[in-house]
């Protein structure tokens, strides 16, 4: 039989599908459902990944022949075929009476001859006018333009105006952002520029978040700053791109291995304290080049406060350009200039240098030579074990960032990008700039930003950012030499002052002490120690809080059982009590931190404890591990101790394995585990019932005595 793509979504994924149609958007499908968004989302990542397509309206297209009618059509005996199906010959009647069509929300009038051509546009194809159509509607007008993505120009016309002026935005407002951040890297500013072109460009044709700008962030080159392998190696230019090549490689692999959900085990408190030390540190590492003198210290801490303690040694001429840089920038981004604000400040300022004469550090002393586009070059091999971990740091922090985008800045269509995918596009783009001699890169919520609030409506504007930024190389190469150093330190101590978030700080601060903890001790490492180490260890502490959460998350309750068929949950008893029977569900995780706990919130069993049963049920529980395992047998040696027995209930056959292999069942007797079905509630009343005749029988059995 053939496979029909259609037919591999399943009926769940078909539903939430319906369901965004008559919504009008993913949030109110939400409701509808009483989903949560996330959930809607992932449904639709699946269905997309199932059937092959791009996006949602090509993912309706394809679900077309399963999903409903749109609500709304009126009853006409008047049907005509719609031309944009009749492309795709798939023949759907389509009703003239309303002014679009009910299965692809063309906007058209009923014409007698259902051959003839509709209204269209330069590209041949029928125009459509979102503003006639009802929100559930435009999903099947861009379902029209998915089928027709195969025949499509690259290029989208409609949008290319809004996109070039937001490309070209974004591009000039990139070259001295390109250069600072690789100036903040500590390598080659060029390295910075090139990040910058080679990853927007290379990303944009890979991710799946339509307006993701790839490139080089604050957090990440602070972290290449204290790289020692890659600042002391006797070739510094092909350490850069093994490094970049690494990392692209690590975020290939969580992109492939679909790993992004591994994210959600760093904490919000580790990311606060990290990235706003990370601000700190911008700011602190500029000092040298925004005064003109270089302070001694073993950490930036030290080296700021030499720098504030000799006064004397400042360069007047280096701070007055620095200065003056802030303030035009400030001054210029509350004009029409906007974002090129920055842009401007840079050049006046550098200029400024030229014309006066002044001896104030240029690019051109670093010996920064831009007279032609990147050369491909070849990693250092023997480099990869020492600079394992550091892109690892790098591609955590990269992909952290990414994945904020990913979830915050939706696709024209108005879905949300796979985060696995962007993980893909990432590492794609981190490959491509260090083969180019670009320093890694991954998702800038700020360059997105900017991208987005110039007029973005494709990812069409990247691609051209990317172009501009060559342009800029090729033609004014020989013009970058001359940018002042103090100038991009000014630009970078701005983004640093911004990079600190007070809102965030207060906001973890008031959670709790866990997260004050937390907060302070990422802040404090991020200050003091290398920021790749910093880095991973914030991960530990994210992994670890985790787990102490997720401990301390367990709790118990009793259910008592009544005549009706009611289940009324209490508190369980402290002691359990003789002749009683209690059944017990626990909430929560029950992985193996939580064990401890859970044992301690078990009726506590004493002499006075006889003749009882307890019962357990483990409904939905998938996996127990050892450790758990050991408390449930310890407890059933403490019942049958004093004459009581423990029972459970599991619908799971893994777990009921996992009670023969751990010697449970020996103990408890294979009649006391008691094996769920799809009637919920059903075994735990059989099992409950069972424990009642048990109780009886014993209590009589003692009653009468032996013989």
């Amino acid at each position: 039989m053939r496979d029909r793509p259609a037919e591999r979504a399943t009926d769940r994924e078909v539903g939430v599908v319906a369901a965004v149609l008559a919504a009008g958007s993913e949030k109110a499908a939400a409701h509808r459902l009483g989903l949560s968004p996330s959930t809607v989302k992932h449904h639709l990542a699946n269905a997309r990944s199932k059937v092959g397509a791009a996006t949602t309206a090509q993912l309706v297209w394809i679900l077309a022949p399963r999903l409903p009618e749109p609500e709304g059509r009126a009853q006409a005996d008047d049907w005509w075929i719609c031309p944009r199906c009749v492309s795709d010959a798939r023949r759907r009647l389509c009703q003239a009476s309303a002014p679009w069509c009910g299965r692809t929300g063309i906007d058209t009038n009923p014409r007698p001859d259902p051959q003839a051509p509709g209204p269209e546009t330069s590209m041949g194809l029928p125009r459509l006018s979102d503003a006639l159509l009802p929100p559930h509607l435009r999903y099947w007008a861009l379902a029209c333009e998915g089928q027709e993505l195969g025949r499509r120009l690259p290029i989208r016309m409609g949008t290319l105006r809004a996109d070039g002026v937001a490309g070209l935005v974004l591009g000039v407002q990139s070259v001295p952002d390109g250069l600072a951040t690789g100036l903040l890297a500590g390598v080659n500013p060029l390295a910075g520029l090139y990040a910058y072109m080679v990853g927007t460009f290379t990303g944009a044709l890979i991710t799946s978040s339509s307006f993701m700008a790839i490139q080089g962030t604050g957090a990440m080159a602070m972290i290449m700053a204290d790289i020692p392998a890659l600042h002391r190696s006797a070739d510094a230019d092909r350490a850069l791109v093994t490094l970049s090549i690494l990392t692209g490689v690590i975020m290939l692999a969580a992109g492939l291995l679909k790993l992004g959900w591994l994210l959600r085990f760093v904490s919000n408190a580790v990311m606060v304290g990290f990235i706003n030390a990370v601000g700190v540190n911008i700011i602190l590492g500029q000092l040298a080049n925004f005064t003109g003198y270089e302070a001694e210290g073993a950490n930036r801490v030290i080296r700021a406060f030499n720098t504030l303690v000799n006064p004397a040694q400042l360069d007047p001429q280096t701070l007055v350009v620095g200065i003056a840089t802030i303030g035009l920038i400030l001054l210029f981004e509350r004009t029409r200039l906007g974002a090129l604000g920055l842009v401007v400040a840079v050049v006046i300022t550098s200029a400024g240098v030229l014309l006066l004469g002044w001896q104030v550090a240029t690019l051109n002393d670093l010996g920064v030579v831009a007279s032609s586009l990147p050369r491909p070059e070849a990693p250092l091999l023997g480099l990869v074990p020492v600079l394992i971990v550091p892109a690892a740091s790098l591609a955590f922090v990269g992909l952290v960032q990414g994945a904020s985008i990913s979830a915050n800045f939706p696709n024209a269509d108005g879905t949300y990008g796979d985060v696995s995918r962007d993980f893909v596009g990432q590492g794609a783009a981190n490959v491509a700039a260090g083969v180019l001699q670009g320093m890694p890169v991954g998702g800038s919520v700020s360059a997105s930003a900017l991208n987005k609030a110039a007029g973005a409506r494709s990812r069409q504007s990247l691609l051209i950012a990317g172009l501009v930024m060559a342009i800029v190389v090729v033609v004014f190469g020989e013009v970058v030499g001359y940018v002042a150093m103090p100038a991009l330190a000014g630009l970078l101590m701005l983004i640093g002052f911004r990079t600190i978030k007070p809102d965030d700080l207060k906001s973890v601060w008031r959670t709790g002490n866990v997260q004050k903890v937390v907060l302070v001790m990422t802040f404090v490492l991020t200050m003091l120690v290398p920021l790749q180490y910093a880095v991973m260890a914030g991960v530990g502490v994210s992994v670890i809080l985790y787990a102490v959460r997720q401990s301390n998350k367990i709790t118990i309750r009793r259910w008592k059982l009544d005549a009706t068929g009611d289940v009324i949950e209490t508190d369980p008893p402290a002691t359990l009590e003789e002749d009683d029977v209690v059944v017990l569900q626990p909430y929560g995780s029950l992985f193996f931190a939580a064990a401890p706990v859970f044992e301690t919130l078990l009726p506590a069993v004493t002499d006075a404890s006889r003749n009882s049963v307890v019962i357990v049920r483990l409904r939905g529980r998938t996996d127990l591990g050892t450790t758990f395992m050991d408390v449930l047998l310890r407890y059933a040696q403490s019942l049958a101790a004093v004459g009581s027995k423990l029972v459970l209930v599991s619908t799971n056959e893994r777990i009921n394995d996992q009670l023969g292999v751990t010697g449970i069942t020996a103990v408890i007797g294979t009649e006391n585990v008691y094996a769920g079905d799809h009637r919920v509630g059903a075994a735990v009343r059989r099992a409950y019932d069972d424990a009642v005749a048990w109780v009886a029988a014993s209590r009589e059995r003692g009653a009468t005595g032996p013989g």
